[in-house]
């Protein structure tokens, strides 16, 4: 079985006639329900690091311990990822983004009665930030991909903009209700918007490919011969190395490769980049002077700037590979890192600015090559199998990436040594992602040679 054939038709033979009549863009529907399922779920675990100077403050627990609810939440949702995959292949999105959607309400809810430490590992670490990988990044990289082949990091780009595209609308309007209202209003708010808007979207729209409404990737109609003859062409060219992708991939293959490896370690330092900054750095801005207002409206504008990133990084890594976007990504992860240690030195607005900049509009582009390269390398019937433990080892760093932050600042008393680890590891993640060499499987649609095909 070819990365481009079709597994088996898991959804219902009869395919609704509006969809017969608009196939291509039944695929942007499944793109648009990711995006505001994004823009809610995504953010309401990202909202931990508004959460977390309103609960030092209150409960006086030192950084590293407070932090360690996220980093717990995360290595709960590193042992779930490779369940999540195994009900992805089984039951699709119908199934597993309610479900997350429904353990997301119930810990924001449980963490509003939370008055000892591990209440809230258990609700916001384990409840929202575990459970929240349904309808993260990594829930929807394992169905989204099977939608689209030729425009897929572009697709994925447009969903995972969804977070950026929230997070400006939810993270001002959240510290204002923590100001003036409390935490804990914010969290009950979130909870019933998790529940009444992402279970019915999720259960109504989603599905796990295309095939399950008899349709196929990109658009393409069943049944009409000359447009599925130039994208079949098409398809055929992209392809570099014909025996990889006629496998049939399990787990344990995959396992068996480089490439499986090689994408591993650099997920998990992309991750770890992504979250240890993500966690610390609104109460590093205060720390330094900038107020809290100023602070979250600082993490408002890295997600809007994420919004252009995703749907950038993503239409780039289409036309030019997955290597050179991830490596535009993580060049924007270090110079973040750099430009919030000069900040202590030399804490000018342009320079927080200029932070926010390369961190929204490069950084977040990480998630659009994160959402494709996995689809790219091991497409096929058990792609979310395989994608599942590669996201639970990526989880990892993840968790690792918060804490570890923490607990550098609580021995030093500062974040300059927490830096310059994530200095390191963006440079260790770039060599990564060319190790895995995605470009020596698949070429991406702009690699193809243009001369007589027709998109």
């Amino acid at each position: 079985m070819t990365g481009s054939e079709l597994p088996p038709n898991t959804g219902s033979s009869k395919t609704p006639d509006i969809i017969k009549r608009l196939p291509f863009y039944y695929g942007w529907v499944v793109i648009a329900v990711a995006f505001v399922t994004m823009a809610i779920g995504v953010n309401a675990r990202t909202s931990f690091s508004l959460l977390f100077p309103a609960i030092v403050d209150e409960f006086g627990w030192d950084r590293g311990t407070t932090a360690a609810i996220f980093s717990i939440g995360f290595m709960v949702s590193t042992g779930m990822t490779p369940l999540l995959g195994q009900l992805m292949d089984r039951y699709g999105p119908r199934l597993t983004i309610p479900l997350g959607a429904v353990f997301v309400s119930a810990g924001m809810y449980t963490a509003t009665l939370s008055s000892e430490i591990w209440h809230f590992y258990l609700s916001l670490g384990v409840m929202v930030v575990g459970t929240s990988i349904f309808i993260s990044y990594i829930g929807h990289t394992m169905f989204l991909p099977n939608w689209f082949e030729r425009k897929r990091g572009l697709a994925v780009g447009i969903a995972f903009a969804g977070v950026g595209a929230g997070s400006m609308a939810l993270f001002p309007w959240m510290q204002a209700t923590i100001d003036s209202e409390g935490w804990r209003t914010a969290c009950i708010v979130i909870a019933a918007v998790s529940l009444f808007v992402l279970v019915p979207l999720g259960f109504i729209f989603q599905r796990r490919h295309p095939s399950d409404l008899g349709l196929l990737p990109d658009g393409d109609v069943p049944g009409m011969g000359r447009e599925n003859s130039s994208s079949a062409d098409h398809k055929s060219r992209a392809i570099v190395d014909h025996k990889w992708v006629e496998t049939d991939w399990t787990l344990g293959l995959a396992m068996r490769t480089r490439q499986f490896w090689f994408l591993t370690i650099a997920f998990v330092g992309g991750l770890y980049i992504w979250y240890a900054v993500q966690v610390h750095q609104t109460r590093y801005l205060i720390d330094i002077g900038i107020s809290k207002e100023i602070a979250a409206l600082a993490l408002g504008l890295v997600s809007l700037g994420g919004v252009v990133g995703q749907v950038w990084i993503g239409q780039f890594s289409d036309r030019m590979g997955r290597e050179w976007a991830w490596t535009l990504a993580c060049v924007g992860f270090l110079l973040t890192y750099l430009a919030l240690y000069a900040l202590r030195i030399w804490p000018e607005p342009w320079l927080m600015y200029a932070m926010v900049v390369v961190q929204g509009a490069l950084g977040y582009g990480l998630a659009s090559v994160f959402g494709s390269v996995p689809a790219d390398l091991f497409a096929g019937p058990r792609y979310a199998s395989i994608f599942g433990v590669i996201a639970a080892a990526a989880g990892a760093g993840a968790a690792i990436g918060p804490w570890l932050t923490g607990f550098m600042f609580d021995h030093w008393q500062n974040y300059d040594g927490a830096f310059a680890v994530a200095i390191v590891v963006s440079l260790v993640s770039i060599a990564a992602m060319w190790l895995a060499a995605p470009r020596k499987i698949r070429l991406v649609a702009g690699q193809v040679p243009r001369q007589n095909v027709s998109d």
